[in-house]
């Protein structure tokens, strides 16, 4: 047979006398070509025999990825395998160069049958060489050793705790696909691991399989053995750096392969032969961000497996929004400043699904978390992509979510309160912070936070105490006692009607917003409700629904609604309902909670705006309306009201009460003062006497002078009843000899004997007002003004200036003077006039027709010269300006 000669690129070497060939031209033509004369040691998964790497190494090390010319000398019948000679470009001979390095042994049944000359000299050559390195005991020649343990798998978990983390030296013995190759790991010297290695944080097309039971073969997926060829062009049989980073469900070491020119994944990225693995992202950490950015160079280049990738908008800018409501631990309702509602959800995080027993009992617990931090704060938000709508969810966008620069998924994912969604691959709709949303989740895992502590949550039970007038009952003497109850808004049924919980009590209730009446909305979009309805649920849902806010409850209704106020960010929802024209005062129901001037103040505001359901308010016919319930009697009253001379009627006197609306009870320290001290010596003698202990026969009603029992000091006084809660059996009780009030239960009240009634001596509290004073509206200042009378009048002997009594009204309106106070003048004295020096109030604008009388002219001097000086040095309720500019 004539020598035949060509050349040859070398793919892969199978032993220390074999190589893989490919053809020049066609990298897919393969051949096998053995080295003639000569024979190697065997590497097998069974087992290799002695020093088979070792000359497998020299042979790789010299001829993979190079170009040799191969001569074949024969060729064996039946198998077809070639054996011949080669030699590399820098003129080394094969096999001689490795029968002289002591790896290849020389045949012995080499030439026998040969008869050419020149074959027979090459073999003498062979043996010659051989002879030379067994004298020099190289290679093979050595004698003993040459063993190298290998290990086909990781074993147990010892593996990764050793080696995790790690780069260390491995030969790529075949490349399966373009994300999978076999790697031998040179972990020691003595022992290697060759094991089944993927490709950290890619995955790429699978390449044709076939299935060995029956022979089919299932094509390759697009792109899918380009992948390998490109893999297998660089890496195989190359030495590589392996750069250990876990190990997959199945037992796979997952890795990072460094090429001498970098990340093998990087460069598969870069050309569109393969695809990001989010599964991997926990494991590669920080480096998984250079991954992502080569992925997007092909998607932008629109390559092989981005062909027909769609860029996203480059548009979605950052956007303010306001949180309405928390939906869902995942998703929200949000409003922009045009005050268009959508719903959003969070990308690529999920809240606790209902169905799943492990996370449902941590959805309220979620919700709240996401509630606490989120409801009503401004928030910035990037729109990422859309859900498409299904059966049980219509389409929403999701977007990244910030508050205060933090991103409300990640919190979510690090509280273990949301898992992290695991997209398609070609799914872009993703939060752009995805690769750290994957690693908090693992982090979260690892901490046992939230879904993952595999301890459930106790369930916050709340007891409905407006679902019955007895459990109302029982609640409200609870909350009567207190001020400014937390609780949390719950749900707005209407403008003026709230689900509030009240966690420190376990308690859900139905709150009446007291003093107004707010208009009804439709129970459905279909039904028509009143006018301005909708607007005043709209307004409630807006500031009040889901946010954290204080109650202050006064009474039950008949069906166990709780009347109160309702108090978010400390103002009161009911004076911004009437403020916005949303709601009407009822004054009856406003006095009795003891809000009625504020309210009456706001509805003012909200008329001479023309706010809501005052649009078309027209303020003549409420006067001339007035002007006709008030009748001739009136303007009688008003005609004798001009007082021509200076009163002098001063009388000694006590303040006893200062109502919330800043109204006094006073008694007149005289005769009536001791006459009363003796009287309640005695009433308290006469309820001492276990006989007199007789409990009221008959059920008191509104009007009925009645013995109650004070809270504050256990004593009997004398008082009269106000109003009822007849469910409760509370009555109202106002003490007539000292103008305070409070809830007393029937039980706390007797009947009162005739031998201490008004007819032996009148009521000793009389109703006064302060005269040309106007006390401020804005409750922060109306307190202020409380405050300073409290201060300079509390248990003090003062003289009051009977300036004019209106019989028709029983007040009198007095100016009050400290006769402790040193100085001539006595109107520069007078409380009055320092409460407004004070700026605590104000002289009033509409003066009464008494006070318009001519004797009061420099006394009403006095007092503006007083609101001026309160005005020009900003004092109490000037602090901002003239308040009465606008």
């Amino acid at each position: 047979m004539a020598n035949k000669s060509f050349l040859a690129n070398v793919k892969s070497v199978l032993s220390g006398d074999t190589l893989i060939l490919t053809s020049t031209n066609n990298p897919s033509l393969e051949r096998t070509f053995s080295l003639a004369f000569v024979s190697a040691p065997r590497l097998s998964k069974d087992g290799d025999e002695p020093f088979a790497f070792q000359s497998r190494e020299l042979l790789r090390n010299l001829a993979v990825g190079k170009q040799i010319k191969s001569t074949v000398l024969y060729a064996i019948p039946g198998s077809g395998r070639e054996y011949g000679t080669a030699l590399l470009q820098d003129g080394t001979e094969l096999p001689d160069a490795l029968v002289k390095a002591g790896w290849l042994k020389v045949r012995e049944d080499a030439g026998r049958k040969e008869e050419s000359e020149e074959v027979l000299q090459r073999l003498d050559k062979l043996r010659d060489l051989e002879a030379q390195a067994k004298d020099e005991s190289k290679g093979l020649h050595v004698g003993t050793g040459g063993v190298i343990d290998v290990q086909n798998d990781l074993g147990g978990p010892e593996f990764m705790k050793e080696w995790k983390g790690k780069t260390v030296d491995g030969i790529v013995e075949r490349v399966i696909s373009g994300d999978r190759l076999l790697v031998r790991l040179l972990l020691t010297e003595k022992k290697h691991w060759q094991v089944m290695t993927l490709i950290a944080g890619i995955r790429t097309p699978s390449t044709e399989r076939v299935n060995h039971s029956n022979g089919q073969t299932t094509p390759a997926e697009e792109f899918g053995n380009e992948a390998r060829s490109f893999v297998e062009q660089r890496l195989l049989q190359r030495l590589v750096k392996v750069k250990i980073v876990g190990a997959s469900p199945q037992g796979q070491l997952v890795a990072a392969v460094l090429h001498p020119r970098g990340n093998i994944a990087e460069f598969l990225l870069q050309d569109g032969l393969a695809r990001c693995n989010d599964f991997h992202s926990t494991m590669l950490g920080s480096d998984m961000a250079a991954l992502r950015a080569a992925e997007q160079k092909a998607q932008a280049s629109r390559l092989r497996l981005h062909k027909n990738h769609v860029a996203k908008t480059a548009d979605s800018k950052d956007l303010d929004m306001t949180v309405t409501k928390i939906l869902s631990a995942d998703t929200l309702l949000v409003r922009n400043k045009t005050g268009t509602e959508k719903r959003v959800s969070l990308s690529s995080v999920r809240g606790p699904r209902a169905g799943e027993a492990s996370e449902a009992p941590f959805r309220d617990e979620a919700k709240e978390f996401l509630r606490k931090k989120l409801i009503g704060k401004h928030v910035r938000m990037t729109i990422d992509g859309s859900k498409a709508g299904t059966e049980d969810f219509e389409a929403r966008d999701v977007a990244t979510v910030t508050q205060n620069g933090k991103n409300v998924g990640l919190m979510l994912v690090q509280e273990g309160y949301c898992s992290v969604i695991r997209h398609r691959k070609d799914d872009t709709d993703r939060a752009s912070n995805y690769d750290e949303l994957l690693a908090a989740q693992e982090t979260a895992k690892e901490e046992e936070k939230g879904m993952w502590s595999g301890k459930p949550p106790k369930a916050k039970q709340y007891v409905d105490m407006s679902e019955s007038v007895q459990k109302a009952k029982i609640q409200l003497s609870t909350l009567a006692r207190q001020r400014k109850v937390p609780g949390i808004v719950d749900f707005c049924k209407s403008g003026s009607r709230f689900t509030v919980l009240i966690p420190r009590e376990g308690a859900k209730l139905t709150l009446v917003l007291a003093g107004v009446r707010a208009p009804r909305a439709g129970r459905t979009p279909q039904e028509k409700g009143e006018p301005f309805g909708q607007e005043a649920l709209d307004l409630a849902n807006r500031r009040c629904n889901q946010r954290d806010c204080e109650i202050d409850v006064h009474d039950i209704d008949k069906v166990g609604g709780f009347i109160g106020d309702l108090y978010v960010n400390r103002e009161s929802f009911a004076k911004l309902l009437v403020e916005e024209g949303l709601a009407s005062v009822h004054e009856y129901s406003a006095e009795k909670s003891g809000n009625a001037a504020e309210l009456l103040a706001a509805q003012t505001r909200a008329k001479e705006a023309r706010k809501g359901m005052w649009h078309d308010w027209d303020p003549s016919q409420e006067v001339e309306e007035e002007a006709e319930a008030a009748g001739p009697a009136d303007s009688a009253a008003d005609a004798a009201a001009s007082i021509d001379k200076k009163p002098e009627d001063y009388r000694d006197i006590m303040i006893t009460n200062i109502d919330a609306n800043g109204k006094l009870k006073i008694q007149e320290i005289g005769k009536g003062t001791a006459a009363l001290t003796t009287l309640t010596n005695e009433f308290k003698k006469f309820h001492m006497d276990p006989k007199n202990k007789a409990a009221m026969k008959d059920n008191p009603k509104a009007g009925d002078f009645v013995a109650a029992k004070f809270s504050a000091d256990g004593e009997w006084y004398r008082a009269r009843i106000r109003s009822n809660d007849r469910a409760a059996k509370v009555a109202e009780v106002v003490y007539i000899d000292y103008g305070n009030s409070e809830k007393q239960p029937w039980s706390q009240l007797r009947p009162l004997d005739q031998q201490f009634g008004t007819q032996k001596l009148k009521a000793q509290a009389v109703d006064a007002q302060l005269s040309f004073v106007q006390l401020p509206t804005p409750p922060h200042y109306l307190e202020d003004a409380m405050g300073f009378i409290y201060e300079a009048t509390e248990g003090k002997q003062l003289v009051g200036s009977f300036d004019f009594v209106d019989t028709k009204e029983s007040v009198s309106y007095i100016t009050i003077f400290d006769p402790n106070v040193k100085g001539s003048d006595k109107v520069t004295e007078s409380v009055n006039r320092q409460i407004i020096l004070n700026g605590h109030a104000m002289v009033p604008r509409k003066l009464k027709p008494w006070e318009r009388s001519k004797v009061f002219e420099p006394i009403l001097k006095s007092l503006r010269e007083a609101e001026t000086e309160a005005k020009n040095n900003r004092r109490g309720m000037w602090e901002y300006g003239d308040l009465t500019e606008d």
